[in-house]
């Protein structure tokens, strides 16, 4: 059984017991979380698609922890300007473990 899930402007196949890095929640790390933005269910070799979402359909999963991603670095350069500006950035996720998938 798996679920297609909706958060933070992305997309995320799911199944019960993995762990979905995803983009920052307003969660304590311990506390539950529901999605209840599920695009798709398999169960039992039987797809449920919604249009757009399937009714009645959650995901609940469990905060593990907060953090930071690795750093990038953001470089503007304008040829024979003297243009350069360097900047980093360090994207802050969630992590959740999924519980249940309850169709």
């Amino acid at each position: 059984m798996y679920a297609i899930v909706e958060t933070g402007g992305k997309q995320y196949k799911v199944v019960e017991g993995a762990t979905l890095t995803i983009e920052k929640l307003d969660v304590e790390a311990g506390g539950e979380v529901a999605f209840d933005k599920v695009l798709l269910i398999e169960k039992d070799g039987r797809v449920q698609v919604g249009a757009p979402h399937v009714a009645g359909a959650t995901v609940v999963g469990t905060v593990v922890e907060h953090g930071k991603g690795k750093k990038i670095i953001v470089y503007k350069y304008k040829s024979k300007k003297n243009y350069r500006r360097k900047q980093g950035h360090r994207q802050p996720f969630t992590k959740v473990k999924v519980t249940e998938i309850r169709a």
